[in-house]
């Protein structure tokens, strides 16, 4: 029973070192982690140095997936490319055995003191960063040492003995392995149990290597879980995680475990050493043998998992809880989601010209739908940012989440401004009411600069461009001369009597809420300004 609390005091220690190893890197990195991956190519090599790196960084392959679907859905990437960073998180996901196997828990007590010492003495969120990383790092190999000096005892027990025997059966393994992970929700923690055990000589290379096989698997069972009425590409991708690691961990069972366990048990002499070399050569060969059939893979992921017709399907709000233990991951798929929301309003903001101006009455249903989308957009968003901020932040990712309170509440209300002018058309064609020629080329000049100024707004942010933030505030002044000119043209016909009352109250009242929506495009470039100043 002591060698049980010891394990679950271990693991628990190993598991927390490795969360805040990983929050270290992340807030080291800031937002350049999603920068990484959104200047990602087609080539499918470059996908799998993304995704090993991005996985080493956040230590956890099921983050690297999930924040891959996310730009899948966002129209970042294909699901061709994300097969890519798939296979790379892999690779990546091996990173932390090699680490476990370098048997330095002997130097954890020295890497804990300077990761204390630096976050107590540090001033600078970037140092206290660092500290996270080094004292994460220590606490990982400390709980590793523990859980070691923990099962020592096994060691010597007849029932374990007996159950290692009965292990020497690579399918139940295979089993062991995929039940663990699968318990566990971490590969890394049940790779470093498997180490424990090695580095106390209580299972050897042969009982290894089937269990890293199994929890290959296992380590899938997250996604898929997950993806349980997700959308079809989030669906579609767990799917190609599942066969690529399931896939590969039968062939190599069948075909390859033989000739790499005899390879790493003749050139490396410690058990540790040899369990984190033959998981990251399953991993690179299994990698480079699917690597021609990537479009197969997508091919099958998508004929299994077909398109849906269901509206509610195509614009699922992909807004993933789990990622929330990497903010800057986090705060990237909340700009996806703005960025959606702020397409949904410009479509909406045209389909409301051709309503008003050219009596489309079949867009009137197409717009309310889009702004109830967006109004449900807007819920998530916030309760998501409010998540978000609870979250361990750098100082700039705070900012960002600030901006992003102010930035979905305005692209919220200019959507409302869109909603107010659809009712306005709706008034227009049950009155018959018609406009004037001028009256017309006035509202589609007003039109165009809005359309203009609310195509730059989630650019300019995203992009953090001053240049642009300037354009917006130029285009909106525009739109403010312009309100002002036509509403002043308007009154001039209405005194000559060349349009009717009616027609002039929705004529300025739509102009108002066009001129509006350009406000709020310039509190957006206000958000961006400031961090000029």
């Amino acid at each position: 029973m002591d060698y049980l609390l010891g394990l679950m005091g271990g693991l628990g220690l190993f598991l927390y070192g490795m969360s805040l190893m990983g929050d270290g890197l992340q807030k080291a990195a800031g937002n350049k982690l999603k920068n990484i991956i959104g200047a990602l190519t087609k080539n499918t090599f470059m996908g799998i140095l993304v995704g090993t790196v991005v996985t080493m960084i956040i230590q956890s392959s099921s983050a690297t997936t999930v924040m891959v679907v996310g730009f899948v859905n966002a129209g970042l990437m294909n699901l061709y490319q994300a097969v890519g960073i798939i296979f790379g998180a892999n690779i990546g996901t091996t990173i932390t055995g090699q680490m476990l196997a370098l048997n330095i828990s002997r130097y954890a007590p020295i890497a804990i003191f300077i990761g204390v010492l630096l976050f107590m003495l540090g001033k600078k969120k970037r140092i206290k960063s660092y500290a996270e990383i080094v004292l994460g790092l220590g606490i990982l190999f400390f709980g590793m040492a523990a859980m070691g000096d923990a099962m020592r005892p096994l060691g010597e027990s007849a029932v374990y003995a007996n159950l290692m025997a009965k292990l020497t059966n690579p399918w139940l393994g295979l089993l062991v392995g995929i039940v663990m992970t699968t318990i566990l929700q971490s590969s890394s923690a049940a790779q470093a149990i498997i180490l424990a055990l090695a580095s106390q000589n209580i299972i050897n290379m042969h009982i290894a290597f089937p269990i890293l096989f199994g929890q290959n698997i296992g380590t899938t069972t997250t996604a898929l879980i997950s993806s349980i009425g997700a959308s079809r590409t989030a669906k579609q991708a767990a799917f190609i995680h599942f066969i690529f690691n399931a896939f590969g961990s039968i062939v190599f069972l069948l075909l390859l475990k033989n000739p790499i366990e005899a390879y790493v048990v003749n050139t490396f002499a410690s058990t540790t050493t040899q369990i984190a070399m033959a998981h990251t050569f399953f991993n690179v060969i299994n990698v480079l043998w699917m690597m021609p059939f990537a479009k197969v893979l997508v091919k099958i992921a998508q004929k299994l998992i077909p398109e849906s017709d269901n509206k509610e399907d195509k614009y699922a709000i992909h807004l993933d809880y789990r990622i929330l233990t990497t903010p800057g991951l986090a705060i990237g798929t909340v700009m996806d989601e703005l960025t959606r929301m702020n397409d949904l309003v410009l479509q909406n903001i045209e389909d409301s010209r051709n309503l008003l101006i050219n009596k489309k009455i079949e867009l009137m249903e197409v717009i309310y739908d889009r702004e109830d989308l967006i109004n449900s957009l807007q819920k998530e968003i916030i309760d998501y940012l409010v998540k978000v901020s609870t979250s361990g932040l750098s100082k700039e990712q705070h900012e960002t989440v600030d901006d992003l309170f102010f930035i979905v509440n305005d692209i919220e209300r200019a959507g409302d401004h869109v909603k107010n002018i659809t009712q306005l058309s709706e008034e227009r064609i049950n009155m018959d009411i018609h406009f004037t020629g001028e009256g017309k080329k006035e509202l589609n000049e007003m039109y165009d600069l809005t359309v203009k100024v609310f195509t730059l707004t989630m650019s300019a942010y995203r992009a953090m461009s001053e240049d642009m933030a300037y354009d917006i505030v130029e285009v909106e002044k525009k739109i403010d001369v312009c309100e002002k000119e036509f509403r002043e043209k308007h009154f001039r016909r209405l005194m000559s009597n060349e349009c009717e009352e009616e027609q002039g109250i929705i004529f300025l009242d739509t102009i108002s809420n066009l001129e509006r929506i350009g406000d709020h495009a310039d509190n957006i470039a206000g958000y961006i300004l400031k961090h000029f100043e």
